[in-house]
């Protein structure tokens, strides 16, 4: 048995059965071997950030790593923006990466890169693979501390690695669960709430699924803390009959109004906020010099039960169910944020995924789909636009059966286009909905709030109209059937249509 086929076995034994690949000779070995050993679904993307994007949206629908397949150090540093976005998110991801052989690197050929050192920018495991016997251990304990973190590892796989007989399969590696806080975390963490001094509660990660919101809304009713999720999230269970919860704003101004007057912050799975740039003028920290921070649960920590402790340490009564509401009405019309939020609400499917990268347009869509049918919400964690179409792209590979709706800008669509040939490829029931004002929006907003002049070079950056991008042709072209939206009725007849229909759809939504 050579290197790659170990690899493969490896992988199977460990719970990896799936492949966000875009391969290259280095790796020819391991495709191979995958044809020999049957158990991983092979998904191709035409581009690198689409494989690592996709194995992050996979991830967090299934809560399992899926593997890339990466070509030597370049092919990783194309993939490197959606990394960069899964490590803020906190997603387990298996990169494997595909090197020269051995003996042969020394040679300085012209792939050669410092590819360990391009993987360690974002990954917390990270190893070169030194012969055939070691590569099934090697990749068992990539999975193991992908899984046991919910962080990235990458194995960088010598050709030679691969194809030289003597590789050893290695069993499942055992998974350490999050640790538990400790019960005078907990208790410090309810003085603070008694101490009748404006707190808030801050959670984010794992405890914004149902269970996490019912601890934390507990919690907020018998305090009168005020909740809060951060901006961006990796997936938010919401919609009627789950308990709501609101992001702090993106604009500075508006989050540190969000803030004002809290003396105490109590983080759960997540960061202390601060702005997103530091702007001329303005504080780094969103919140008043004054405020205490306390940390309740790390990312590390079991954060769903340090909540539930902490109500029960508050004797926090159990809440009445949340009252039945039908959706709304369809919105009519100017098209405005707002305004297709309250089409989205009325239309999202039952248990759908809602991708979001709606960018600037999109400010009204969090807040105006609370009363939708009940759905997943995932949003870009790390701010490096074009993460949007491929997170669709491997949430609908991980949740085959639920419709994704993918809210996406236009200019952030553009850095990941080939996912829609992925998509039409693997049939994948994504409908994208691309929010088409010609222009990078948030840029000329950044413009003006960083204290700069806009003139007619700069203005001319952020403009798509020259020439004007044609989103009906370009979904066309990669094999998906498309639409344009001029309306809000003719958006609401689109979607509509969309969520009774098979595989991928754009809707071209033109809003300038």
């Amino acid at each position: 048995m050579n290197g790659a086929e170990s690899l493969v076995r490896t992988l199977i034994a460990n719970e990896v059965d799936t492949c966000f690949a875009n391969p290259g000779t280095s790796e020819m070995h391991f495709v191979a071997a995958l044809d020999r050993v049957p158990g991983i679904r092979c998904v191709l993307a035409l581009f690198e950030n689409v494989a690592t994007g996709a194995a992050d949206g996979y991830a967090r629908v299934t809560r399992k790593p899926a593997m890339t397949l990466l070509h030597c150090g370049p092919g990783l540093a194309n993939g490197l923006s959606n990394l960069h976005n899964a490590r803020r998110a906190r997603v387990p991801i298996v990169n494997i990466v595909g090197d020269q052989a051995t003996y042969h690197r020394p040679l300085d050929p012209p792939l050669t890169a410092d590819t360990e050192g391009w993987a360690g920018s974002v990954s917390s495991w990270t190893r070169v693979a030194r012969s055939a016997e070691a590569v099934g251990s090697d990749a068992a304990e990539a999975v193991q501390a992908a899984r046991s973190s919910s962080t990235i590892s990458t194995l960088i796989l010598p050709s030679d690695t691969s194809w030289n007989e003597g590789g050893v399969p290695a069993d499942h590696f055992p998974i350490t669960p999050p640790s538990s806080v400790a019960s005078s975390t907990v208790s410090a963490c309810a003085r603070v709430l008694r101490s009748g001094e404006p707190v808030a509660l801050m959670i984010g990660g794992a405890t914004l699924g149902q269970r996490g919101l019912e601890e934390a809304h507990r919690i907020a009713a018998a305090t009168g803390a005020k909740l809060l999720a951060p901006t961006f999230n990796r997936l938010i269970q919401r919609g009627r009959g789950r308990r709501p919860i609101p992001l702090l704003p993106y604009l500075i101004d508006n989050a540190v109004a969000t803030l004002a007057g809290i003396r105490h912050l109590i983080l759960v799975d997540c960061l202390s906020p601060v702005s997103f740039f530091a702007y001329p003028g303005k504080p780094r920290s969103l919140l008043p010099p004054d405020a205490t921070v306390h940390v309740l649960a790390r990312p590390e920590e079991d954060g769903v039960e340090a909540l539930a402790a902490l109500a029960a340490e508050l004797s926090s009564p159990a809440l009445a169910p949340l009252p039945g509401s039908p959706p709304p009405d369809l919105a009519s019309g100017r098209i405005t944020s707002q305004a297709v939020a309250q089409t989205l609400a009325a239309l999202i499917p039952e248990n759908a995924i809602i991708v979001d990268e709606s960018v600037s347009f999109g400010f009204g869509f969090y807040p105006g789909t609370y009363t939708a049918a009940p759905h997943d919400w995932l949003q870009s964690c790390g701010g490096s636009i074009g993460d949007g179409l491929p997170l669709a792209t491997g949430a609908a590979i991980g949740a085959p059966g639920r419709r994704v709706i993918n809210l996406e800008g236009d200019g952030s669509a553009m850095y990941t286009l080939q996912s829609l040939w992925t998509q039409a490829r693997e049939s994948l029931d994504v409908t994208t909905v691309i929010l088409s004002n010609r222009k990078y929006a948030i840029l000329e907003a950044e413009l003006i709030k960083v204290g700069a002049t806009p003139g007619p070079t700069a203005l001319d950056l952020f403009d798509l109209q020259k020439p004007t991008l044609n989103w009906v042709e370009l979904a066309h072209g990669q094999g998906v059937e498309a639409a344009r939206a001029q309306t809000l009725e003719q958006l609401a007849d689109l979607l509509t249509a969309s969520n009774r229909r098979n595989g991928p759809f754009l809707i071209e939504l033109c809003i300038a």
